[in-house]
């Protein structure tokens, strides 16, 4: 059911007793964890059953990986022979963690590894040429990719002329045809028998390896719990969807990455001040860690996270955390100049209505316009293009979107303005001349005025379910956390509860914010807290019945935990 109101849109599921009855009865779950399970599309008892359990039993087997047996022959053939392999992976998490992954497991079983991972600025995304000539000059004879490679025909073709084999690991879009490599390991590949395609770049790594743990004779759960700490940290950071594999990567990865005995993690967990807490999540991950690996590859060189992830030396992981953290800052203080720069921009050139907002300023770092890309779309609720001119009068541009509006389509209509560009449908990079972002805006704006509608403007609320007072309360934050870890893909459950009364509205020292009471239509009073919508609230008659959209919350305080509602949205009540 769709619903627009008070300037959004809510999408809510249909609850079902008679399935919600079976689930519960079958699996013994709680009403609300089997409502939200059944409108996540898994009612039949055994596949929720399978999504709760989330066992290492589950990974799918890696022999179905395409060119599984190729690659497994090139490696190993490399090792047999004693030759020098070169691992090529990608600046971001999922790129580094993804040569971490392959040099720690190619060094145990005795291989000789030369690990790189692109400089953003020298090398840009991808596999540059130099890279290519730096593996044949240090004698490898097997370039390893990870992360990337799946498009990249010139530099296989280049490392082949070098007298290199090429083995490709990689989990981006496939276009029509692969680079002519001894082996393209990609489920994505038209024809994969691969069960799960979604799979991160070290996700594929990852699954390489332990096939070849397997083939190797060696112990498949002792692989796991070597691994899984790098592998969960490249899944979350790549936002990729947190079901099938990924969940299971994802759950037993956070409880290694927790205890991981690597040096160079134990580290940035220290660093990041998560050391002691016993239990990491997803969120963890997405906010403290993934954003500390980031930096260094956006604003220095991911070589410092890659070492970082190698080193055994208590002393200079510390260092290099350290800087990581510090290079975490400053990337902080640059994105909040760039961002208010920008927003001054929007506001000045009344961009705020526009069906996609373009910026472009002089100096700002190519690293950083991603994120402040992102943030635009928060605050105007619009796709946001933002643009760095630089000195030599080549500008470079990134791009993040809402539902509804494809990036790379985006790009396409515009491509006549454009040197390159390319992306997938949230999120984009290109590049074009500095004279000519003024047609490439006009011809975004074009494109996404014929594209979008108003109501895809507005806030959108997935809601997993209409519920009671007397449901939403303490026991059901303990009940719905069999349904971790969250994120992209099975995200936090947001309920609903219809004909609820405001009964207090209390301002937090940012009036924006506040304190709310509600009594529920059963009379259930719950305590929340309304982040964005404080002085909204304050302004209704408490008289009024509403709707209110929310999350659950228990936090430790002083010792004592405290449950809460977090209301994210409310709207007029037609019950």
């Amino acid at each position: 059911m769709s619903v627009i109101e008070q300037g959004s849109v809510w999408n809510v599921r249909e609850r079902s007793p008679d399935k919600e009855s079976a689930l519960e009865r079958t699996l013994g779950l709680p009403p609300l964890v089997a409502a939200t399970l059944i409108g996540r599309g898994l009612e039949v008892p055994e596949e929720a059953e399978k999504f709760l359990r989330a066992s290492l039993d589950d990974l799918h087997d890696p022999r179905l990986l395409p060119d599984y047996d190729l690659a497994v022959k090139e490696i190993l053939g490399a090792k047999d022979r004693n030759e020098r392999i070169y691992v090529h992976g990608d600046y971001d998490v999922d790129g580094v963690t993804s040569a971490a992954l392959l040099t720690r497991f190619l060094r145990v079983l005795g291989c000789d590894v030369v690990p790189h991972v692109p400089h953003r600025m020298r090398e840009g995304y991808g596999i540059h040429l130099d890279a290519v000539a730096a593996a044949a000059a240090s004698g490898a004879k097997l370039f390893l990719t990870c992360d990337c490679g799946v498009s990249a025909f010139e530099q296989v073709e280049a490392a082949h002329a070098a007298g290199m084999r090429v083995v490709v690991t990689d989990h981006h879009s496939v276009g029509d045809t692969v680079p002519a490599a001894e082996a393209v390991v990609n489920p994505h590949r038209p024809g994969s028998a691969y069960p799960w395609p979604e799979l991160s770049g070290v996700g594929v790594a990852f699954k390489l390896c332990a096939g070849i743990t397997e083939e190797l004779g060696h112990k498949r759960d002792a692989y796991y719990r070597a691994y899984l700490d790098l592998a969960v940290l490249g899944t979350v950071a790549d936002v990729m969807p947190l079901l099938d594999e990924n969940r299971v990567i994802t759950k037993h990865g956070l409880l290694q990455l927790a205890r991981t005995k690597k040096t160079g993690l134990k580290a940035l967990i220290e660093v990041a001040e998560l050391t002691g807490r016993g239990r990491l999540t997803a969120r963890n991950i997405g906010f403290q860690l993934g954003p500390r690996i980031n930096a260094v590859g956006r604003i220095d060189d991911s070589g410092i996270a890659l070492e970082l992830m190698l080193t055994d030396d208590v002393k200079r992981a510390t260092e290099l955390a350290e800087h990581m953290n510090m290079r975490n800052e400053e990337r902080r203080a640059e994105q909040g100049r760039m961002l208010a720069a920008a927003m001054a921009i929007a506001e000045r050139e009344q961009l705020a209505g526009d069906p996609a907002i373009v910026v472009a300023g002089e100096g700002w770092h190519p690293g950083i316009i991603g994120i402040v890309a992102g943030k635009l779309v928060e605050a105007y609720g619009r796709p946001a293009f933002v643009i760095s001119i630089g000195e030599d009068g080549s500008a470079r541009g990134s791009a993040r979107s809402i539902p509804g509006f494809h990036l790379g389509e985006a790009l396409d209509a515009a491509r006549e303005h454009l040197d390159a560009g390319g992306g997938h449908e949230m999120a984009a990079g290109f590049s074009l001349d500095a004279e000519g972002v003024g047609r490439f805006a006009g011809a975004i704006r074009e494109h996404a005025a014929a594209v979008l509608k108003p109501e895809d403007f507005l806030p959108h609320f997935l809601l997993d379910a209409f519920v009671s007072g007397a449901e939403a309360g303490p026991e059901a934050i303990a009940a719905l956390s069999a349904l971790e870890p969250f994120g992209q893909g099975n995200p936090e459950p947001l309920f609903a509860t219809m004909g609820a009364r405001l009964l207090d509205v209390v301002p937090t020292s940012n009036p924006d914010h506040a304190r709310v009471s509600i009594e529920a239509a059963d009379g259930t009073v719950r305590q929340g807290m309304a982040f964005g919508i404080g002085r909204a609230l304050a302004e209704l008659d408490t008289r009024q019945r509403l709707d209110f959209a929310f999350s659950l919350e228990e936090s430790v305080w002083n010792g004592k935990a405290q449950f809460r509602w977090i209301v994210r949205d409310y709207r007029p009540s037609s019950s």
